[in-house]
């Protein structure tokens, strides 16, 4: 069940789009560590009698959630990187291996540029064929 699963999630990019997604989540909550301090000391100064039990030195405590989610998720990150790309897959049926003439490899294998001896103009004459 967990190989049908990571195969499928390697082979269709969803587990590339899921780890991005988590990257991005994580780089947000990292912004988050530094910017919700700022905002509650903000939100402090402007409205002083909404915050009167507050204090009013900096909020560092403020940053304590966006870190710990920040942590969680560079860890799912972490795991799920591991288990996705660094452990090999096991090939269960020797068809299912890629050579290189399947897939996108005949959609863009070099054409070979044509050479006076496989031409065909030089066969036809002159006269004959498309260029009359």
């Amino acid at each position: 069940m967990s190989d049908r699963l990571k195969r499928a999630l390697v082979e269709s990019f969803i587990g590339t789009i899921a780890l991005g997604y988590l990257l991005a989540q994580a780089l947000l909550y990292f912004v988050g560590i530094f910017s919700r301090p700022v905002e509650q000391w903000v939100q402090q100064r402007m409205y002083p009698t909404l915050a009167a039990n507050a204090s009013q030195s900096f909020p560092i405590e403020a940053a304590l959630p966006q870190a710990i989610s920040f942590i969680v998720l560079l860890l799912v990150f972490y795991v799920l990187l591991r288990w996705l790309y660094f452990q090999p897959m096991v090939q269960r049926h020797p068809s299912l291996t890629r050579t290189p003439d399947s897939g996108w490899a005949v959609i863009f294998a070099p054409i070979p540029l044509p050479t006076p001896a496989n031409t065909s103009y030089r066969k036809l004459g002159r006269r004959s064929g498309f260029f009359r």
